[in-house]
């Protein structure tokens, strides 16, 4: 990392460099600047003790593409990194800069372009939450969000997420079909405008803004239906994972999440605490209103009770927060508002034997690590990714958790770590490296982030 920061400017006269911006506006103020340099880095203590010191020098808040032209080009010239920032809700630095410089928030993007025939053109620093409230009274819906819909953007989701609520049924971002194109503006003394569509578009989708910065996407929407919020809680967790399994396996139960929560998780569920039972194990539903009888029929057979079942009316009247946020990275959320001393892992358990590979890993691990699946819809079958809760002792010790899940058939994507490929599937995506060759020819854009670029160099 200290190689790629020789070719970096020092010592920048930030005031000349407001100055040759234009009339983008900028934020210099420290406490502001120091804001919009942060994620939610902190899950991680590896990543809290690596990162708590990275802050930006200036941030810049486009209002247009023009402004992000203006920016990247001025950023080339003057050598200075750029960091691309939504509303920063990830969850491990990918848009926390290691080399000061620039952060850009895009969040004044916020246009829809148009809305047709199930998709919609929108730019990338539109609220997921701001996005569904214009698609659904059309008719149309998001087919998955992060569990941050509430203040995530559609462009940090893309850049920086997998998948999410709405996996269930659509399968993940990296799915051929679930982004249709992308535009982005390269990173040169004369930016470029470039449209990637179709399976081009996996070069920049999920690359944390390293080879381009997102101003716009087209992305497939599904038919909204109404939801229910519902909570069922079992006596035994592999009951309630085998539920979970056939709930994802049944086709013609409509579904948006389902997730399985090990006790002794769900006492931390603070705002719903009340309806679950102690020593009970959850399970996190979005059911759509039609299935709810095939729903409840498939529950009954599995033995689980429903404890909990809301409208989004019901749930918006309530003042309770929506089932989702306590889903994906919620749950940990929720957890850490207890206890600062726990982290967490992202785990996959493929389709096929997932539910024996869970099994095995709740024997060797215990009460270490407390077991929260999300089950998702991977290639056409069901499986799941855990996003299990860790009790932390040392690095040593979590380092020792992570590879034996890695040896034992059941790849960690590793959350304690910024360096995109060792938080993936640790390849290198040789697309994603020469669009950034061609993008990002001075290595300005999120630098240290990707490894393949910097293997290259």
């Amino acid at each position: 990392m200290s190689e790629a920061a020789t070719d970096f400017a020092h010592d920048v006269d930030w005031a000349a460099f407001a100055t040759a911006l234009g009339d983008v506006p900028v934020l210099t103020e420290p406490p502001l600047v120091k804001q919009k340099s942060r994620d939610f880095y902190w899950y991680s203590p590896i990543l809290k003790a690596q990162l708590r010191k990275k802050f930006a020098d200036i941030v810049a808040v486009p209002r247009t593409e023009a402004d992000v032209v203006k920016v990247a080009a001025t950023c080339a010239q003057w050598r200075v990194p750029l960091t691309v920032r939504g509303a920063g809700t990830g969850n491990y630095g990918q848009a926390m800069p290691l080399f000061g410089g620039v952060i850009l928030d895009m969040t004044a993007l916020d246009r829809i372009k148009w809305l047709k025939d199930g998709v919609v053109a929108v730019e990338a620093g539109k609220k997921l939450i701001d996005l569904e409230g214009e698609t659904r009274p059309q008719g149309w819906e998001l087919r998955m969000y992060g569990s941050t819909r509430r203040t995530a953007t559609i462009g940090g989701f893309i850049a920086g997420g997998s998948g999410g609520i709405g996996s269930i049924m659509y399968g993940v971002l990296a799915d051929r079909g679930a982004i249709n194109a992308l535009r982005l503006v390269t990173c040169e003394e004369e930016p470029r405008i470039v449209e990637l569509r179709g399976d081009e578009v996996m070069k920049a989708s999920h690359a944390y803004g390293c080879n381009g910065i997102i101003t716009e996407l087209e992305i497939p929407l599904a038919p909204a239906w109404p939801w229910l919020d519902c909570i069922a809680v079992f006596d035994d967790f592999m009951a309630s994972a085998r539920f979970c399994q056939a709930l994802g396996e049944g086709d013609g139960i409509v579904k948006r999440e389902i997730a399985a929560v090990e006790w002794p998780l769900p006492q931390y569920f603070k705002p719903i605490r009340d309806v679950l039972p102690d020593g009970k194990h959850a399970v996190l539903l979005m059911i759509a209103a039609p299935s709810l009888d095939a729903y409840a029929a498939l529950l009954a057979e599995h033995g689980g009770t429903e404890v909990y079942r809301k409208t989004e009316a019901e749930v918006e009247e309530s003042g309770l927060p929506p089932i989702y946020e306590y889903t994906w990275n919620h749950t940990t959320l929720q957890v850490l508002k207890t206890d600062r001393t726990i982290t967490y892992l992202q785990t996959l358990f493929a389709p096929g034997d997932n539910l024996e590979k869970v099994a095995h890993m709740r024997e060797v691990f215990g009460e270490e690590v407390p077991l929260h699946l999300e089950f998702v819809r991977l290639h056409g079958r069901i499986g799941c990714f855990g996003l299990q809760i860790v009790r932390y002792t040392t690095p040593e010790r979590l380092d020792e958790i992570i590879r034996y899940h890695d040896d034992n058939g059941c790849p960690v994507f590793n959350p304690h770590t910024y360096v995109l490929e060792d938080g993936g599937m640790k390849e290198i995506d040789y697309g994603q490296v020469d669009l950034k060759r061609e993008a990002d020819p001075h290595g300005l854009l999120n630098p240290g982030k990707m490894r393949g670029w910097e293997e290259a160099r």
